[in-house]
């Protein structure tokens, strides 16, 4: 017959935060080890992409490492990927263009009339 365990804990319900794994103990018996949740790492907030160069943790484990751990040193370090912050750059470029091109041909009809 199979060797029954109890949780340690209070919570008595198969939750997300109550994993357990059942493991034997060089005495023979059958004991229980909590299991932890696992990290997802983070994401980019543009593409939810996980971002390079920054460890997967939990969200405790960010505060016990240094700064230079947690970011990536460019523009949106630590919060978005380098192909989202391209992105950005191209489109604010793109858009002051639009507008120098807009006050040039306004020039240009007002020189005309």
């Amino acid at each position: 017959m199979v060797q029954r365990v109890t949780y340690r804990r209070r919570k008595s319900f198969n939750t997300k935060s109550n994993k357990i794994r059942k493991v034997k103990t060089p005495g023979g018996k059958l004991a229980v080890q909590y299991l932890q949740k696992k990290p997802k790492g983070v994401m980019c907030g543009d593409c939810h992409k996980r971002l390079q160069g920054i460890p997967q943790l939990r969200p405790k484990e960010y505060s016990r490492i240094p700064r230079r751990q947690k970011t990536v040193t460019r523009a949106y370090g630590g919060s978005r990927c380098g192909k989202c912050v391209r992105q950005r750059i191209v489109r604010a470029f793109l858009v002051e263009e639009q507008k120098i091109v807009k006050k040039v041909l306004k020039a240009q009809s007002a020189g005309k009339a």
